[in-house]
């Protein structure tokens, strides 16, 4: 099997039965997408429908539903802009606030479990590696200006 190939049987796999644990130890109260929701309120509240989508990739209509349901459950509210009335703001509610709490350490938990099965340093080093195919790390080289420690080294012996 090609590298490619193992790589997306091995990651499918892995969103897979991550995806199931969180649904499962996320219910009743919650769901991996609101999660999504509350933990992007949690840095950006409050925040209006619109700028949901930036983040979530979903269509209006879903973020309506999505949010619909959250607010029947308590998670978030709606408020109207006292300036402009057409402006709807979305906030979470002290259950949102708690209910991110414990998605967020439901999430870390479920993590955690896969990786405790590998040492702490094959941790970093897969941690490092994920930011590298995710293009995360060139995107922190180019804004700070320094390679990581591997391009350094080539760098330094003139390769």
């Amino acid at each position: 099997m090609d590298t490619a190939a193992e790589f997306v049987k091995i990651w499918m796999k892995l969103t897979k039965e991550w995806n199931a644990l969180m649904e499962e130890e996320l219910a009743p109260g919650l769901t991996a997408g609101q999660l999504e929701v509350l933990e992007l309120l949690r840095s950006k509240e409050p925040m209006k429908p619109s700028e949901l989508l930036l983040f979530l990739e979903t269509t209006p209509a879903a973020v309506t539903t999505l949010l619909d349901r959250m607010e029947r459950s308590g998670l978030v509210e709606r408020q109207r802009d006292e300036a402009d009335r057409r402006i709807v703001w979305i906030r979470m509610t002290e259950r949102g606030r708690s209910e991110v709490e414990r998605g967020l350490s439901v999430r870390s938990d479920v993590a955690n479990r896969s990786l405790d099965r590998i040492s702490a340093h094959n941790r970093q080093l897969l941690i490092y590696l994920m930011g590298k195919v995710a293009g995360t790390r060139e995107n922190a080289e180019a804004v700070s200006g320094k390679p990581d420690g591997q391009e350094q080294k080539k760098k330094e012996k003139g390769a």
